[in-house]
């Protein structure tokens, strides 16, 4: 029987794997996901590490190494327990990253969330990441906020590879997307290599719809008459999906536009949309929902470990990102007509999404501190 996620190459997606931990590695699963799953990436977050170091004993003997050095913080002891594992992450991957021309194999590790509002902090820890990692497979996470988008840029421009996440709207993609070009576009007026420089927009989707539902289900109670709430009701589970559709067709309209046909021709890599957030939040809903209805070329999807399991055992293969673009486009304009914003939906998403990533990030940091106390007899 044919694996659903080897065939998702078919139809032009590379399928990537988030999470990532010691004992990923060290158990030789991640290898075998690469060998059996056709599995060409993987993406971490705050979150991500803080269920990996903090709730796992497979760091211990490398904390105890590391908790007694003065010249580390918390930060900094989490950097060096990160660092190793994207490292070891991406020396596994290297063979995809090189039979794929250097669009695959990519591991990527993200900059603090408390500089997501600040431009100067995460160009600095950016930088950092960068040259600590030392790897041509490797990207910088860096949260696609308004204040970040220079360093956005300004990375890009100088080769590093940049995956930009929390994102959530059409807009934003498109400001991420112009630094992108922009980028692109100095290194080119400067004579420098473009083919080595590679990122993915990472847009958001499942929680789109977590939100959605829950603002078409207030609606649906308050509503004064049946035809509304019979049209609240079929919109619910519909959003995410349509949003992400009609990014995908602004992606288009951009990679068959002149001016990316100008960098393309010297070598440019295209800024891969990655579908992430594609875990079912409801169980009204089928658990690989997401993962099969945005099944389309030139695109990324990354799942985390149950969605992957599940995908595995009875994900539905067939080209869905470019069916029914209409449809999507008459669920967002009756989203609107129901008094609901799209975009006051993804700002607050964005607000959400900066807050639980920086929480776990902040709880890890604080376990670490408390590890280091009881060591050595400290008040914490």
């Amino acid at each position: 029987m044919a694996n659903p996620l080897r065939e998702l190459e078919r139809y032009g997606q590379s399928i990537w794997y988030d999470s990532l931990g010691r004992g990923l590695i060290a158990s030789g699963e991640l290898a075998r996901f690469v060998v059996e799953d056709g599995l060409k990436g993987l993406t971490t977050n705050p979150a991500i590490y803080e269920k990996s170091i903090g709730s796992t004993r497979d760091y211990d003997a490398e904390l105890s190494a590391l908790l007694p050095r003065a010249d580390l913080d918390a930060q900094g002891i989490y950097e060096q327990l990160a660092i190793h594992d994207i490292q070891a992450a991406a020396d596994l991957l290297r063979p995809v990253h090189d039979a794929s021309g250097g669009r695959d194999g990519f591991v990527s590790l993200e900059v603090s969330p408390v500089a997501a509002r600040d431009e100067r902090a995460t160009l600095v820890e950016a930088r950092h990441l960068w040259r600590a990692l030392d790897r041509r497979n490797v990207m910088i996470k860096v949260p696609g906020t308004p204040e970040a988008l220079p360093a956005i840029r300004q990375l890009l421009s100088e080769g590093v590879n940049v995956n930009v996440t929390l994102l959530f709207s059409r807009d934003a993609w498109a400001r991420v997307a112009e630094a992108h070009l922009a980028a692109l576009e100095a290194r080119a007026a400067r004579g420098e290599e473009l083919a080595t420089v590679a990122s993915v927009a990472s847009f958001f989707v499942s929680r789109i719809d977590a939100l959605a539902d829950e603002l078409l289900a207030e609606l649906c109670t308050s509503a004064e008459s049946d035809e509304v709430r019979e049209r609240a009701e079929a919109l619910q589970g519909r959003v995410a999906i349509a949003n992400a559709k009609l990014a995908y067709q602004d992606w288009r309209a951009l990679t068959a536009g002149p001016r990316w046909a100008r960098l393309g021709a010297l070598g440019a890599q295209p800024q891969r949309l990655l579908w992430a957030s594609t875990s079912t939040k409801s169980p009204r809903y089928r658990d690989v929902m997401y993962v099969e209805s945005l099944i389309g070329p030139e695109t990324v999807d990354t799942v985390p470990p149950a969605t992957f399991a599940a995908f595995r055992d009875h994900g539905r293969v067939r080209p869905t990102l470019e069916q029914d673009v209409d449809g999507a486009r008459r669920t967002m304009a009756e989203l609107a007509s129901l008094g609901i914003s799209i975009d006051a939906i993804t700002e607050r998403l964005l607000e959400e999404g900066v807050r639980l990533f920086a929480e776990p990030f902040a709880k890890l940091l604080a376990a670490i501190e408390d590890r280091r106390a009881a060591a050595f007899g400290l008040e914490p």
